[in-house]
């Protein structure tokens, strides 16, 4: 069987409820050269079930354990595609031709990695993006420059250069990887939504907030000698994001998502 372009990787446990949405949004595509990976942690509500009757080329990987940093490198271990993508089972692709879209700017740029921005939906509402920040290694050190996970695409050879993701991470795992291959592989991005996330009590962005920010400031400290300038001004935007968390959970207010 010839290698696809795509190889799409969905992490799922317990993901009915969204999991339509997810698996719509593949089928609508107007580039169809896609395997799609299911990376199950063990689901009882009927999700492989769904997968089971989903049609298409696919994989499923069951019971699979030790968080989503490992869940997201068994998909990646799995894939025989060009390029990699990590689409959950709490989001969907924004429009129809965004892997055409994708597969266009890696074929015309070279690049080793792609990237778009996200649309969050919350309560129902689809909230506006963020305008994208050009990205430079500089400016993703200092948090001034954001890569949103959803809508990352990765030439599955760079993970043989910067290796994949850091298992021992539970939330800023992402963030680690795109400092490594930031380092040696500019990105081309897409400045329009590319997946839709929705944020929910359950995220895993939304939940632990501060223990988040921790972890990712641990992880970017790691990297502290490549972008030294760049790491003192993320320490200060820290250190004030940390307050106004802080002060929030000692009032009892509700997190907002930053």
């Amino acid at each position: 069987m010839n290698k696809p372009t795509f190889s799409i990787v969905t992490c799922t446990w317990n993901s009915a409820a969204t999991l339509a949405d997810t698996l719509a949004s593949v089928q609508r595509q107007t580039c169809q050269d896609v395997e799609h990976i299911f990376v199950d942690g063990g689901s009882t509500d009927g999700t492989l079930e769904m997968i089971a009757a989903y049609p298409g080329r696919k994989r499923v990987l069951r019971d699979v354990g030790g968080g989503i940093s490992r869940a997201m490198n068994q998909g990646i271990e799995a894939a025989t595609g060009e390029y990699v993508a990590h689409l959950h089972s709490d989001d969907y692709y924004a429009s129809d031709d965004v892997l055409a879209t994708v597969a266009e700017r890696f074929a015309s740029e070279r690049v080793d990695w792609v990237f778009g921005t996200v649309q969050v939906l919350k309560d129902g509402q689809l909230i506006p993006p963020y305008k994208m920040v050009p990205f430079s290694y500089q400016a993703f050190a200092a948090g001034r420059a954001s890569v949103p996970h959803p809508a990352v695409f990765i030439r599955r050879s760079a993970f043989d250069r910067v290796g994949m993701f850091d298992e021992k991470l539970k939330y800023a795992m992402d963030i680690d990887l795109w400092l490594r291959l930031g380092k040696v592989a500019q990105p081309a991005t897409i400045a329009r939504p590319l997946t839709v996330f929705r944020d929910h009590a359950g995220s895993v962005s939304s939940a632990n907030k501060i223990k988040a920010r921790q972890e990712e400031f641990q992880v970017r400290r790691r990297y502290l000698k490549q972008a030294p300038l760049a790491f003192g001004i993320y320490c200060l935007r820290y250190y004030k994001r940390m307050r106004t968390l802080r002060a929030e959970a000692h009032a009892g207010v509700p997190v907002m998502q930053s």
